[in-house]
């Protein structure tokens, strides 16, 4: 499967747009969040040739502005698409999302297939101050083995990473995507390499909320099984 890297906070060439948040396209159908802002994305959409008409399903990790700041234009522009949302998002973000006559899934907490080899983690809830948010990732099912992509794993990399293997009970080939570790201490974050490389994980590509100091960590340790996610790379997995 191919993963485009539409949107990230790093770039391969000045070509591309740079912004706070992720958007990825899985197959050229399916993208997962949609980054800050919608101008950006749409010129790297355009600089990577992607057309609008071929994406069929939009996956959103969760609620927050720089994983829903291009959505609400490609419901606008793409009409009737799947939108894979969780249960527990707020009922404004539902009834906005209602008005653009997109299809929308709501996903529990249970393990879902959305295509063929391609499954949500269902909704990860994590307490934030008095309030709580809920998070889904994706999980690509290839040959190498599992991807799992995330957009900030609010829950913990580690709780999601558990939760795919409970489910799938297969190798992982590669974690990427935002691990939210911006700002922690370092034996903090090499105590989740450590658990990462316990759990078998192959391959890490942190980006977005992970942090330059976590990100150059996680580079050291991984060594050539380190993929630097930058907008305008197309990963194989």
């Amino acid at each position: 499967m191919k993963i485009k890297i539409l949107f990230e906070n790093k770039r391969i060439s000045n070509a591309f747009f740079l912004g706070w948040g992720v958007s990825y396209l899985i197959e050229d159908r399916i993208l997962f969040d949609t980054g800050e802002e919608w101008d950006s994305l749409l010129n790297n959409m355009n600089v990577m040739d992607v057309a609008m008409n071929d994406i069929k399903t939009v996956v959103i990790s969760h609620e927050h502005f720089d994983h829903t700041g291009g959505l609400w234009e490609i419901l606008r522009k793409n009409q009737g698409l799947d939108l894979y949302i969780c249960q527990g998002f707020d009922r404004r973000f539902k009834n906005k999302a209602k008005l653009y006559g997109c299809n929308i899934v709501e996903i529990g907490d249970s393990f879902t297939r959305i295509t063929d080899n391609i499954y949500t983690t269902g909704q990860v809830e994590m307490a934030l101050g008095f309030d709580y948010i809920v998070e889904q990732s994706l999980v690509l099912d290839t040959d190498k083995g599992l991807t799992i992509v995330t957009g900030c794993a609010h829950p913990g990399i580690i709780n999601i990473v558990k939760r795919v293997k409970e489910n799938m009970k297969k190798d992982i080939y590669l974690v990427m995507g935002g691990f939210h570790l911006l700002d922690e201490p370092v034996k903090k974050i090499e105590g989740v390499i450590n658990e990462l490389k316990t759990l078998g994980v192959r391959y890490v590509g942190p980006s977005h909320c992970t942090g330059e100091d976590a990100e150059r960590i996680f580079k050291e340790s991984y060594m050539g099984n380190f993929i630097d996610i930058k907008a305008g790379k197309t990963v194989e997995v």
